[in-house]
């Protein structure tokens, strides 16, 4: 307050702060803004009276479709045009723009889940190929384990173990990679990076219950092996 501040050519004095509203719908920095009175800018600094844009605050549980219709009719009064020509202006409700944008944001989450939705599939059927193979190489040594007491439970939890610890040692290695490609980018883009636990904990899970689901049928498949026939396998 009281300092001053040069605009072009122009000395003008601080005599207030408006409050921080943060990025606009938008995504442009509402709090970069210097207001000066409109008079002196046309003078001054514009050199003409043109007014390119209006902004109209709207009070809170007003309707902004009535106000929107209201300024579109007192604009056609003032510019004098009739009721069989079209409009030489815009009005743009800020809500419409905003639900437009959040409908767009939703399309593309959806988008983006079912990405992760197939990656997550390919990845299952990759551990489950894996967790086949182990089972086929491994028949003789199943069926030892079988043949000396152990229990098809044993069996099966032994290999789930193995398909979760699997899927998890990936998850942990997609969560780094996807960590430091976050704040490489946050960096890069000159965004703040925000660490949610959360998120991080259901990524980690979500990999290890692939782990459970696509690694049940071969760990199941081992279980119920007979031990003579695993026994005679080369």
């Amino acid at each position: 307050m009281g300092r001053k501040i040069r605009l072009k050519k122009l000395s003008c004095e601080i005599i207030g702060l408006l409050d921080a509203k943060g990025q606009s719908t938008m995504g442009t920095d509402q709090d970069d803004l210097v207001v000066i009175p409109l008079r002196t800018f046309q003078r001054r600094l514009a050199g003409n009276q043109d007014v390119r844009l209006i902004q109209i605050s709207v009070k809170d549980g007003a309707s902004t479709q009535k106000v929107e219709q209201s300024v579109t009719q007192l604009l056609r009064e003032r510019r004098h045009i009739s009721a069989n020509e079209d409009d030489d202006f815009s009005v743009m409700d800020m809500k419409e723009i905003a639900n437009m944008l959040s409908g767009t944001t939703r399309v593309l989450t959806m988008l983006l889940g079912a990405v992760a939705a197939v990656s997550l599939l390919v990845g299952g059927i990759g551990i489950m190929n894996i967790m086949l193979v182990s089972v086929t190489e491994r028949t003789r040594e199943i069926g030892i384990r079988l043949a000396i007491g152990a229990m098809e439970r044993e069996v099966l939890l032994q290999f789930l173990v193995e398909a979760i610890v699997l899927s998890s040692l990936g998850g942990v290695i997609g969560i780094i990679l996807a960590l430091a490609g976050s704040v490489a980018l946050a960096d890069l883009m000159q965004v703040p990076f925000v660490f949610n636990v959360s998120i991080v904990v259901v990524s980690f899970l979500f990999s290890a219950a692939v782990g459970v689901i696509f690694g049940y049928f071969p760990a199941r498949k081992a279980a119920q092996l007979d031990p003579i026939e695993a026994l005679r396998h080369e």
